[in-house]
């Protein structure tokens, strides 16, 4: 069985605390972020628009996962 990571933070981009895996920053390689935060960087790096990424974060949601993957 998978262990649950879980962290106490606040992210630096979006401000919210968390507890979630963190993703790393794809503008700086260092900083860790919200799940969140790293998906909506992901989605922007393969050009999807930030309306479209609120779709896919809403969907995610909607579905009762975190972000990291798990319910």
């Amino acid at each position: 069985m998978k262990e649950r990571y879980e962290r106490d933070a606040i992210c630096p981009l979006c401000g919210r605390h968390y507890t979630e895996h963190p993703a790393l920053s794809r503008t700086d390689n260092k900083t860790y972020i919200c799940p969140e935060c790293g998906t909506r960087q992901a989605l922007a790096s393969i050009g999807v628009d930030e309306q479209e990424q609120e779709e896919i974060i809403a969907t995610i949601y909607s579905h009762g996962a975190d972000l990291d993957g798990q319910e």
